[in-house]
């Protein structure tokens, strides 16, 4: 088999493409053929471990795959070589021609379902939708803000908020990236690099503010989406692509607005049946259309590097995929 390599920490340009023997699958689990695995914002923190799972060196990068399932190992059921999967392989080893999953965190995907437009499912979906359904309760009719929506998250956050029957408003820096919004489905756009966040939101909202934030920026642009939050809003805390926030606290009871953590791994581990409904639940809004991710841009297993370098740069817009 083939891989991309992290041998030591640094940028994406040091990655090394090695071949090594394919791997055999243990108890439980699946070896897949690797067709598609999505480049994430972790994948680019792994390598400069700066990331909260610390990867020990050499390491594959990519924490998600979808393809053929190869072989599969003992006491494994409900799957057979050639079936078509999509699944997470912890935070490591997507960047490859073949990787070892757990059966438990596979799902069949639908023949109808594309490997690259299933991948993210678990990182930028799975996060998005156990956000609005579970944490922030989005209701239809309800306003969402999506922070940072020309991004991966954000056009997941778009295109669910949409399918829940939300009025979104989408908020990035650059016109590129607001095009790539409203193709998404955006009902409105801010670009908080020549707008005003807060006075904006607020007008687009006839003054109420917006019942859910989904932040996966933080850094400066925190406080001012949660000072757009309407009364009894939910802030839900994604990520931090550009720092982490402090946040006066007086503003949650002067709204009397909740901040609202989303970790859909650690909820994956603790909570698997809730896991495994939502995954099902997602993988059934592709099969019948009713969600159609995008890809933005697709690349080589020999070009991993330069998709990496694309989104550590920030210079990519929606799903980038690694297609070996």
């Amino acid at each position: 088999m083939k891989a991309v390599v992290c041998n030591q920490f640094g940028p994406p340009e040091d990655l090394t493409l090695e071949e090594s023997e394919t791997p055999t699958p243990g108890e439980g689990q699946l070896l897949v053929e690797v067709k598609a695995s999505p480049v994430t914002f972790p994948d680019t923190l792994m390598l400069e471990d700066k990331y909260q799972f610390k990867a020990p060196v050499p390491y594959v990068p990519g924490g998600e795959v979808a393809g053929l399932v190869s072989q599969v190992g003992d006491g494994v059921t409900g799957f057979s070589e050639g079936d078509r999967v999509v699944a997470t392989c912890g935070v490591t080893g997507g960047f490859a021609t073949h990787a070892l999953v757990k059966a438990s965190d596979a799902r069949v995907l639908p023949d109808s379902v594309g490997f690259a437009e299933s991948t993210g499912l678990g990182y930028a979906h799975g996060t998005t939708y156990y956000g609005l359904k579970e944490r922030a309760k989005l209701q239809e009719g309800e306003t969402l803000l999506v922070l940072g929506a020309g991004g991966h998250l954000g056009v997941s956050a778009i295109e669910l908020g949409k399918l829940m029957g939300a009025t979104v408003i989408a908020a990035a820096s650059t016109e590129a990236k607001l095009e790539t919004c409203r193709n998404a489905g955006a009902d409105h756009t801010i670009n908080y690099s020549t707008e005003d966040l807060k006075l904006r939101a607020k007008e687009l909202t006839g003054g109420k503010g917006c019942d859910v934030i989904y932040d996966p920026v933080g850094g400066d642009y925190a406080e001012a989406a949660l000072r757009a939050s309407a009364w009894g809003g939910r802030f839900l805390v994604i990520g931090f692509t550009a720092g982490i926030p402090s946040i006066p606290l007086n503003l949650t009871l002067l709204k009397s607005c909740s901040i609202v953590g989303v970790f859909y791994g650690a909820m994956a581990a603790k909570e698997p049946e809730l896991h495994s409904q939502l995954m099902g639940e997602l993988v059934g809004f592709i099969a019948d259309g009713s969600l159609t991710p995008g890809v933005s841009e697709r690349y080589p297993l020999d070009q991993a590097a330069v998709a990496l370098r694309r989104l550590m740069d920030r210079e990519a817009t929606g799903k980038i995929v690694v297609e070996p």
